[in-house]
């Protein structure tokens, strides 16, 4: 037949919407014409299936070659549509007959001896794939990356000529089988929490932080631990959920970075340098590419010497704090990408290290804490100042809890939040705060005197509420006690500070 259809799909931000190429063949002077709005890299696609199909020892048709990616309207770039396009060819050309080819979908760019390399996001291509019903050809080097997703059928293929074999039935290659992982691989780490010396009080804010998803700020002289303590930050929180992990290795399959299959299930941890511009941290350029905080979902992202970040950087971080997403937008096009991430920061409260230290005015730091603004603030939960460690604290010879006691706790209060409200603590509406974190007249009386003696504004809260529900959680109450709302205020250190300077 002179035309034929194949399947596969285009990469927008972790969506991979179906891309159907059409080949027709008629008469006329030799021509390869690709349409269907690409980009220079798939119009180049010409000259690499011409000579893949050559040293294939395939045919290369001597007529009138008119290749459409439909939609029209989808902007297709890079070398992934290579090996739709050229079994397109076999097909149309009848070098290959298959009636069930619409069942199948193919990834991969073709180099010019016919071997199909490797493309980027085949997780969501996968994903998709899977949904769809349809059986997928993958690069052999994606294999490992494919692997992860448990569902969808999917075969790995070398070169051309596998392909065409498989189809023709000459030689069946075989289905490409799901990844096993063990439970207790995923948990192993090269850190925990008892190698921390001292400062009970923050471990106690990151085992509240773990166990309701909220924010942290640390302050404290250098020295002091608060780098130490975000690293071990994802040792005390529960693995993520399949549906997690898969979200969060869609999102790094986006730039072509392995994962670790035996612990794709870890939280994962970014620390940018205080030096990262917006479009780093928020992701952007020309062709929107995921940034920091979508490399962080459903993980850490720690910021350390938070002051010395820009402002504007920052303040970008505001709204994907609130929403769990970030949506970046160019004339081409509009891409969203995840990035339901927990924020650790960590920030000394002078530019001397502490301000009790003379070198430094109250005035000068102030200016220096006015860096951070204050509604960037105001979506941070717990603030804890940390204090210097004692020598007799650092040669202390006594052992610590370890992260897996620590963990235990947090996977019990997660799991309260999970079937009383579907989310964690931290992700409550304020509609939802009033049917699942209802406060004694008691209660409600005490918080209401305290916002209005501390400032603090209705997000502000909204936080402590949210705190306070996730105490009880790990106190096992059903209801918020007044103990709960005293020590959900007490982590309010970075105001308190302000507030002192103000004086």
């Amino acid at each position: 037949m002179s035309l034929a259809k194949t399947y596969t799909r285009a990469q927008v931000g972790v969506n991979a919407p179906l891309v159907t190429v059409e080949v027709h063949l008629s008469n006329g002077l030799p021509a390869f014409n690709i349409v269907g709005l690409p980009e220079a890299s798939v119009k180049e696609s010409k000259e690499r299936v011409r000579c893949a199909l050559a040293h294939c020892h395939f045919l290369f048709p001597e007529q009138r070659i008119t290749v459409n990616l439909a939609p029209a309207d989808l902007p297709k770039q890079g070398g992934r549509y290579d090996l739709a396009i050229a079994v397109g060819i076999l097909l149309a050309s009848g070098q290959v007959q298959n009636r069930q080819i619409g069942d199948y979908e193919f990834y991969g760019e073709l180099a010019l001896t016919g071997e199909v390399r490797e493309v980027t996001a085949v997780i969501p291509a996968l994903m998709a794939a899977a949904a769809a019903g349809r059986c997928c050809y993958i690069p052999k080097p994606n294999q490992m990356m494919a692997s992860l997703v448990s569902s969808g059928v999917r075969k790995s293929v070398v070169s051309l000529r596998d392909v065409w074999a498989d189809l023709g039935g000459q030689n069946a290659l075989p289905f490409d089988e799901a990844m096993s992982y063990s439970e207790e691989a995923q948990l192993n780490a090269h850190v925990d929490m008892s190698e921390v010396k001292g400062q009970a009080v923050a471990k106690r804010v990151l085992e509240i932080a773990a166990a309701g998803a909220h924010n942290v700020l640390f302050l404290g002289p250098p020295g002091t631990g608060k780098s130490m303590l975000a690293q071990r930050m994802p040792t005390i929180m529960p693995p993520m959920q399949l549906k997690q992990a898969l979200e969060t290795a869609a999102v790094y399959s986006l730039i072509g970075k392995e994962i670790d299959p035996h612990k794709w299930r870890q939280r994962p941890f970014r620390s940018p340098h205080h030096t990262c511009s917006a479009v780093a941290l928020v992701g952007g350029s020309s062709t929107p590419r995921p940034g920091e905080i979508s490399l962080a979902h459903n993980g850490i992202l720690f910021l350390d010497e938070l002051p010395e970040y820009e402002r504007k950087v920052l303040d970008s971080l505001r709204e994907p704090m609130e929403t769990g997403t970030v949506n970046i937008s160019r004339a081409a096009q509009q891409v969203d990408f995840p990035a339901r991430f927990q924020l650790i920061a960590a920030l000394n409260p002078s530019p001397t290290g502490c301000h009790h230290d003379k070198r430094s005015t109250p005035e000068q730091v102030l200016r220096y804490l006015s860096k951070v603004s204050g509604p960037f603030v105001d979506r941070i939960d717990l603030q804890i100042e940390l204090p210097r460690l004692s020598t007799a604290e650092l040669q202390s010879g006594i052992e610590s809890e370890s992260s897996a006691s620590i963990r235990t706790r947090v996977e019990s209060a997660r799991l309260v939040a999970i079937h009383r409200q579907g989310k964690e603590n931290a992700l409550l509406s304020s509609k939802e705060l009033d049917k699942y974190c209802g406060l004694t007249q008691c209660v409600a009386e005490y918080l209401a005197n305290a916002t209005e003696k501390l400032h603090l504004s209705p997000r502000s809260y909204h936080r402590v509420v949210k705190v306070a529900r996730t105490i009880a959680d790990l106190s096992k109450r059903d209801n918020i006690a007044l103990s709960d709302i005293k020590e959900a205020l007490s982590y309010r250190a970075f105001e308190r500070l302000l507030a002192q300077l103000t004086r």
